[in-house]
């Protein structure tokens, strides 16, 4: 059993409440994150120091990739891109400690793009129907085999970290982020939970209780104003 977190987006007192409550239901409950922790929200840096100290694990969104990019590369378009979304609360939030940023940025690298666990699979954005004539057959049995995949293509628009497709049912769950929604939507036919519930936007931050595949709670609570513009 796990429990998985939908897009934080610098809502730290939110992200906070919610852990809280989540692991006083289940104490020894393992945590994930499918990623968007930097931006839109006042408190990117507290987000990830409390990510790190709770050991949350996550897999990086395209948020976490624009962050570092501007960065590490800030001529790429990822880098030019982070300047149109919403980039502004979170360079504030580093002002006053500029060490953490590449302290920060070292964490995001390091992250895998993909949790294959037994429960369920967890990506920022999810497998794009796209490539599902370009899968190896049999891949519902070994699902390995869709790490070169998601390696070479999670720049691309159809990618882990960017895709809006239509998700391809895996064999097992899929929780991903990136698309929100006003309340958890599960896609029977692609046997996806979008756990995303618009917490940067004043809505809720969620989380899923999720054991073999089956969506065991989810438990959610409204966005601290305190996070929010």
């Amino acid at each position: 059993m796990v429990a998985v977190l939908g897009d934080i987006h610098g809502c730290f007192y939110t992200l906070r409440e919610l852990y809280h409550n989540v692991v006083e239901k289940y104490p020894d409950i393992k945590v994930y994150s499918v990623g968007d922790l930097v931006d839109r929200g006042k408190y990117s840096l507290e987000t990830i120091e409390y990510i790190k100290r709770k050991d949350i694990k996550f897999t990086p969104g395209n948020h976490d990739l624009m962050f570092t990019h501007f960065f590490e590369s800030p001529g790429s378009i990822f880098a030019r891109t982070w300047i149109h979304n919403d980039h502004g609360p979170t360079l504030a939030a580093y002002e006053f400690e500029p060490e953490k940023v590449w302290e920060h940025i070292d964490l995001i690298n390091n992250q895998p793009l993909v949790y294959n666990l037994d429960d369920c699979f967890i990506t920022h954005a999810g497998i794009s129907s796209y490539y599902k004539k370009v899968i190896p057959t049999g891949f519902k049995e070994n699902l390995d085999l869709l790490t070169p995949l998601i390696d070479n293509e999670h720049y691309n628009e159809h990618g882990v970290m960017w895709n809006r497709d239509k998700l391809l049912n895996i064999g097992k769950l899929q929780i991903v982020g990136h698309t929100h929604d006003l309340e958890p939507r599960f896609d029977k036919r692609s046997n996806a939970l979008y756990i995303d519930t618009g917490a940067f936007r004043g809505n809720k931050l969620s989380c899923a209780i999720v054991e073999n595949s089956e969506v065991v709670e989810i438990i959610s609570i409204e966005t601290k104003s305190r996070d929010i513009y």
